[in-house]
C-alpha cells in the first residue's frame, strides 16, 4: 500500500540524508503494520538556552483504521538526543511498539481494553 507521510522540519535544515533516514524508518514500520493510512513526522530543534548543545525532538502521528498512534520524543534531559538520528530511531521504535500492539489486537479480534 502506498501511504502518504508528510515530513516537517522545524529549526532544522532539510537534507536528503535526513529525508532518507526517515523514509527508511517509514518503510520498516509498514512491514509491521500494513494498515497504515497516513502519517506525519515532525523533526524539531527547540531553542534551549539552559542546555549546552541541541537536544532534538521527533514527533510522529500515524493513522490506521483502528487507532491513531502518536509519539512525541521531547526528552530535554536525554543527551543521546543531541544526535538527531538517535532521536529519529527512538521515536520510530516507540511507534513500532505501538503499531505491533494495534496489529496484535486486530488479529485477536479487535478487543481493546
Amino acid at each position: 500500500m502506498n501511504n502518504e507521510f508528510q515530513i516537517f522540519f522545524h529549526n532544522i535544515e532539510q537534507t536528503d540524508a535526513l529525508q532518507q533516514a526517515v523514509r527508511k524508518r517509514i518503510v520498516k514500520l509498514e512491514r509491521f503494520c500494513e494498515r497504515i493510512i497516513s502519517g506525519r513526522v515532525v523533526l524539531d530543534s527547540p531553542h534551549n538556552h539552559r542546555h549546552k548543545g541541541k537536544v532534538y525532538s521527533v514527533g510522529l502521528e500515524i493513522h490506521t483504521p483502528q487507532k491513531e498512534v502518536r509519539v512525541n520524543q521531547e526528552q530535554h534531559d536525554n543527551h543521546a538526543h543531541e544526535d538527531l538520528y538517535v532521536a529519529i530511531r527512538d521515536a520510530f521504535n516507540a511507534a513500532e511498539r505501538q503499531l505491533k500492539s494495534v496489529d496484535k489486537n486486530h488479529r485477536n479480534g479487535g478487543q481493546q481494553y
